[in-house]
């Protein structure tokens, strides 16, 4: 293990980092839908896009917070207590999950029911809306839960054994099944690579709480750099397999690769057929998952320096950091209240004004509960 972390002054960085991705958050969910939007808002399942790199750094932080978490209990009393309070916090969060998301089908008769039978709802209620945002953090959690607190050889292995394992899985039937169903980020096996940016948000917690003068912002970099070649490099394999065999919604335009080897960079739409290879948030792809990996740890190497560093702070990203729970189960209720009036096809300047109204009211909200010093925890 690890020395113990220090004081919470330290973590101001991390408040403003989970606030900038809650407030990305709020804006491409919204966002997205609309025509006007350009397309590196939205989500596309082909490749990469910013709105691809928000999932991840919410996992970054968890594993951030997670381990901080796990160390302080452990390191004041009762091991075994801290295991169980987190396994009961990441249940608490797939139960909640379930109340947002609920299951798949509906039965609106009894005998509805009675031709669905126990197996065919163990069978069929499962597969794609449970497993959202809340849902896999919880799984992901429970998941690593074993080897939060360990050395990081160990982390590190457990990581590329999630990615592998998921990978192999993909390559069986997994990739196929959950494209075409389709699934939610990854679907239910998603927790295998969502693993990746969770563990190394273990490592920013690591390097942040090292005592004396450490230079956290070098190693930041250093790793996010080389997880973002390494999920890229993943990807240009995409030239060695063949392209996948379900209807993936809008294909890519029909060209060459950058050049015999690479495939397009992320954030620009590609030009060859998808397949296992391709960055892709639907899929819980290897490759997507560690390139977010390594853009979560630059996006926190920024935030390391301009807040810890420098010290500057914005208010705005406190409030939504702090209480970032809250913030997602509000930002879709506030959403669903504003959308039925913001047509698809709305122009530029009618969607903006969509978009600050409802940032806008989430911050009244969240910024009403922050006065009240209420906050959601699990």
């Amino acid at each position: 293990m690890t020395t113990q972390p220090s004081p919470d002054a330290r973590l101001t960085s991390l408040d403003q980092f989970r606030g900038y991705t809650v407030l990305g958050m709020f804006l491409v969910n919204f966002a997205g839908s609309f025509a006007a939007v350009p397309a590196v808002l939205k989500h596309h399942n082909i490749y990469c896009s910013y709105a691809d790199t928000i999932m991840p750094q919410f996992f970054l932080a968890v594993g951030f917070a997670f381990r901080l978490t796990m160390m302080r209990r452990i390191a004041a009393g009762d091991a075994s207590l801290a295991y169980l309070r987190a396994a009961k916090r990441n249940l608490a969060l797939i139960l909640l999950g379930f109340v947002l998301y609920h299951l798949d089908g509906v039965t609106k008769t009894w005998a509805d029911w009675q031709a669905l039978g126990v197996s065919g709802f163990f069978k069929n209620a499962f597969q794609r809306e449970l497993f959202q945002a809340l849902v896999h953090i919880g799984v992901t959690s429970l998941w690593v839960l074993p080897v939060i607190t360990r050395g990081p050889g160990l982390r590190l292995a457990f990581a590329a054994g999630s990615a592998l394992l998921f990978h192999l899985l993909s390559q069986s039937f997994y990739y196929e099944w959950v494209m075409g169903r389709p699934g939610i980020d990854g679907g239910p096996l998603g927790f295998l690579t969502w693993t990746v940016p969770l563990i190394a948000g273990s490592f920013a917690c690591d390097w942040l709480s090292a005592p004396g003068p450490s230079q956290p912002i070098p190693r930041l970099l250093r790793w996010g750099a080389t997880l973002m070649v390494l999920g890229y490099a993943l990807a240009c394999l995409n030239l060695q397999s063949p392209p996948a065999k379900v209807k993936l919604g809008p294909q890519p335009t029909p060209g060459s690769a950058v050049t015999g080897l690479l495939v397009e960079p992320p954030f620009i739409p590609p030009t060859r057929p998808v397949n296992i290879w391709t960055m892709s948030q639907r899929a819980g792809s290897v490759s997507y998952l560690t390139f977010g990996a390594g853009f979560s740890l630059a996006v926190l190497a920024a935030f390391v320096w301009a807040c810890d560093v420098r010290g500057h702070r914005l208010p705005l990203l406190t409030t939504f950091g702090t209480n970032a729970l809250a913030g997602y189960i509000l930002h879709g209720l506030i959403s669903d209240a504003l959308k039925p009036y913001t047509p698809r096809d709305a122009p530029g300047w009618f969607v903006t004004a969509a978009i600050l109204a409802f940032i806008s009211l989430c911050w009244l909200f969240l910024r009403g509960m922050e006065k009240q010093r209420i906050y959601l925890r699990m």
